[in-house]
Formats: C-alpha cells, sequence, structure tokens
C-alpha cells in the first residue's frame, strides 16, 4: 500500500474514472471542464453544429480550454441529435450545462425529466443567478457591477464572476461524486455566476479592500507606487516586513496609516530604480514585485 504522505499521493486524481460530459460553451463551463480534466476525469463535450462561440472570437483561448477535451459536434434540437445525447449520458456521471432552465425544457433535460430518465445522473447547472433569477440575461461585468466590483468606468483586468463560477462548478462536480458516494442515485447542484462574484467580493464588503482597509491603500506597505524607471507593487503588510521596509527608506516613522509615512515611502520609491528595489527586497527580506512602467 503506497504511503500516503508521499509526493505520488499528493498527485492523486480525485476523478479518476468518472465520466463529466459539458454541453456549456463560451468561458464558465469550457473552464470548469478543463478542471475536471485535470482532475483525472474523462471529459466530453458536445458542442452545436455551429460550435461554440469562443472559438470564433478567441481561439488560442478556446485552444488552451479544450486542450484533452473530446468534443463532437451534436445537434440537440434533432432526434438524431437527442438520440446520441442520451446514449451518452446512460454512461455519464456529471452533465454539466449552461442553459437557462426554459432552454433545459425545450430540449427535455430539465432536471425531473433527466433523473427521470438517468436516476444515476448528476447535474451541475451554472446559471446567472439563482433559483427565479435563472431566467434573467446577465453577463461576468453585470455580476460584478450587482458585487460591487466595478468601482469606475473601467472595465475589470479579468472575467472574475466567470472563472470564480468556473472554480465554483468544479467544486460542485466533486460534490456531486462525494454525495453520490453516500445515497444511491444523481444529485442537482445549481451554482450561479453571481454568487461566485458575491464570494470574491467578500473582502470589500468586510471593508479589507475599501479605500479606509489595510490592503485596500490606507497601509503605506500595501500599495503600487511610481518608481524611478517603472512601478512597484509592495506588499509590507505584516509589521516587520513594514519596519524593514521603512529601515531601507530611513523612515523613522512606524506608523503606516499616517500620510507622512505614505508621503515618505512615495518619495523614496520614486527615485529608485527597479533593479534597486528587487536588490533592496533579496537583502532585507521585503515581498514586492516590480514592473514596467
Amino acid at each position: 500500500m503506497p504511503d500516503s504522505t508521499s509526493p505520488a499521493h499528493d498527485n492523486a486524481a480525485p476523478l479518476e474514472g468518472v465520466r463529466v460530459l459539458s454541453l456549456a460553451l463560451n468561458l464558465p463551463g469550457p473552464a470548469a471542464l478543463l478542471r475536471c480534466r485535470g482532475m483525472g476525469a474523462a471529459c466530453l463535450k458536445l458542442e452545436p453544429p455551429g460550435g461554440d462561440p469562443m472559438a470564433l472570437y478567441n481561439r488560442p483561448a478556446y485552444a488552451a480550454l479544450h486542450e484533452g477535451i473530446e468534443i463532437r459536434a451534436v445537434d440537440l434540437k434533432s432526434e438524431a441529435g437527442q438520440q446520441q445525447l442520451h446514449a451518452e449520458l446512460a454512461a455519464t456521471d456529471v452533465l454539466l450545462t449552461s442553459f437557462r432552465p426554459s432552454a433545459l425544457a425545450k430540449l427535455g433535460l430539465d432536471w425531473p425529466a433527466l433523473h427521470a430518465r438517468h436516476p444515476r445522473l448528476s447535474q451541475v447547472a451554472i446559471v446567472g443567478a439563482p433559483g427565479e433569477r435563472a431566467e434573467e440575461p446577465g453577463h461576468d461585468l453585470t455580476y460584478l457591477a450587482e458585487s460591487g466590483l466595478v468601482t469606475g468606468t473601467e472595465l475589470p483586468p479579468t472575467l472574475y464572476a466567470d472563472m470564480g463560477g468556473a472554480l465554483l462548478a468544479s467544486e460542485a462536480v466533486l460534490k456531486a461524486m462525494l454525495l453520490q458516494s453516500r445515497k444511491a442515485g444523481g444529485v442537482y447542484l445549481e451554482v450561479a455566476l453571481n454568487a461566485s462574484a458575491d464570494w470574491l467580493a467578500l473582502p470589500r464588503a468586510w471593508g479589507l479592500t475599501q479605500p479606509s482597509g489595510a490592503v485596500g491603500g490606507a497601509h503605506a506597505g500595501y500599495r503600487v507606487y511610481p518608481c524611478a524607471d517603472g512601478r512597484v507593487a509592495v506588499a509590507a503588510l505584516e509589521p516587520h516586513f513594514a519596519a524593514r521596509l521603512c529601515e531601507a527608506a530611513d523612515i523613522a516613522s512606524r506608523d503606516m496609516m499616517a500620510p507622512a509615512t505614505h508621503e515618505a515611502l512615495a518619495d523614496w520609491l520614486a527615485t529608485r530604480t527597479r533593479a534597486e528595489l528587487e536588490a533592496m527586497a533579496r537583502e532585507r527580506d521585503v515581498p514586492l514585485l516590480t514592473l514596467a512602467g
């Protein structure tokens, strides 16, 4: 029996032997399926005859998301396509979808119908918002805005709700298999993208990343500053890191919330190059990362 503490055990694939079939298009579903593939699942994706829109507007992203995933074109609106789908579902453990409930019902894939025909099958349904709001149209930007994560007119730097939803969906696949191991029959689990945005927004709701919060700009040691030839992301939050940074900058004050400390540190950083700051960080063990301007 292998040692449970060995590195090989750490690389065990928790979804090995599990079959996941996805009908989900665009980003959250394929990203969740890719994570399932990384955890050892056998993954099949059925796409409509026109393909996944992601393949049209960003081919490199589509290719990265579908690495190692078997893809077949199937017209689920046709009798032949329905037969192909249900033949696959008979040997599938988890179905991953990202349709509105009304669209699933039109395809005969609402949970009551699906569960009656495939009682062992579980479904992870990605929706925009939970429950009765699942029919509402929306996208990553609207979910982030609803959660208070759009604070100006600039677009967020990445698709937080979609990628967070993908994490929750792959977690739901694991949960479904755990529940299946405890009881006979499949389970239905809903993953709402706005809930993933709400989860990511909790630090802001708690005040941590508000302007008055320590990691929202109020702490002088946790900010992004200009430097002589670019920028520097400083993360000297703990007292010992902050003290080392202040020593390097020859700042007597240790009150990292004081405006004078902010000003003194900004002035010092503005005169240092990226190379100088990186050398200081290595020598004094200060967490920072320099960036191009």
